[in-house]
């Protein structure tokens, strides 16, 4: 059985009178990538600080590889949504000096920071100050500033922001790459598509609570027949336990009310003498789900 290497038990925040993180409890593996999904707004960052040590929750108590985030801290990584670097230093002399800060040689640090450059197509920048550096370059340097020691437990927030899709492609696979190579992984991200090719596991978050978890597969099978993709001429619009008709010419997705029969809603149309060519229940992507969960939350 795998370690558990981060767990998060009941965890509250309040900034003020307003709470931003109820109850929130979450456990991650090693060799494992779990998604905290959620609008802006939802606690998402918030949970991750308090995750790492870098914020106290006011209730709720967090482990990292069976210590308090604090003692743990050489042994994770952590990418901030906001840029973090100094940026009017080079940017091979940014990742030594925080190689330093890691507890490693400068010669160690200089050499694993110019392998994680030249992997993350950033070799020709080794001197260029970082305020010089486009977006993308900026967020690949920080995320090499998370993994240069080598951490047993990553904490990402938004890593895919600013990333062209070459980029994007390239760190999908560094991911995939860093788990199988026995590192826990908790990221937040609005990329629903990415979340969903590399999690194996995800959270979505609604004002600070966890209203959804599991493995994809457990999440689409949770709300399976509560999406129809329909091929109709037209489709009245008051149909009984249709919340909602998404139109894309002939074919339509119906979204079905919690508890809504889609073979009883087959028979009314057919009853109102509506041309059907097609009638099927729809695999969910993450979006979707994430749009049920969002109009119920």
């Amino acid at each position: 059985m795998r370690e558990t290497v981060l767990r998060a038990e009941g965890l509250r925040k309040w900034f003020g009178r307003t709470q931003v993180v109820e109850d929130l409890s979450l456990e991650v593996k090693r060799g494992e990538i779990v998604g905290l999904l959620g609008p802006n707004g939802s606690g998402k960052t918030t949970s991750l600080r308090m995750m790492l040590g870098l914020i106290p929750p006011d209730a709720g108590r967090v482990t990292l590889l069976g210590q308090p985030p604090q003692r743990a801290r050489d042994r994770t990584g952590y990418l901030p949504e906001e840029r973090g670097l100094y940026k009017d230093e080079r940017a091979l002399d940014v990742l030594v000096y925080v190689g330093r800060l890691r507890g490693m040689s400068r010669t160690e640090a200089r050499r694993r920071a110019l392998e994680w450059m030249a992997r993350l197509e950033l070799e020709d920048h080794t001197r260029s100050k970082v305020e010089k550096l486009s977006h993308g370059m900026q967020q690949r340097l920080q995320f090499i500033a998370s993994v240069l020691h080598d951490p047993e437990l990553l904490i990402l927030d938004e890593p895919f922001q600013g990333l062209d899709p070459i980029h994007t492609l390239l760190l999908l696979q560094i991911l995939g790459e860093l788990r199988d190579q026995g590192a826990a992984i908790v990221l937040s991200t609005h990329q629903l598509d990415l979340a969903e090719q590399l999690c194996d596991r995800v959270a979505m978050l609604f004002q600070g609570r966890v209203v959804v978890e599991g493995t994809l597969e457990e999440i689409r099978q949770k709300f399976a027949g509560r999406v129809v993709r329909v091929i109709a001429e037209s489709l009245p619009p008051d149909l009984p336990g249709v919340q909602e008709i998404r139109s894309f010419g002939r074919e339509k997705k119906l979204i079905l009310e919690e508890q809504a029969d889609p073979d009883s809603i087959l028979r009314a149309l057919l009853e109102r003498g509506a041309r059907v060519d097609l009638w099927e229940r729809h695999a969910l992507s993450l979006y979707e789900v994430f749009y049920l969960v969002a109009s119920r939350a």
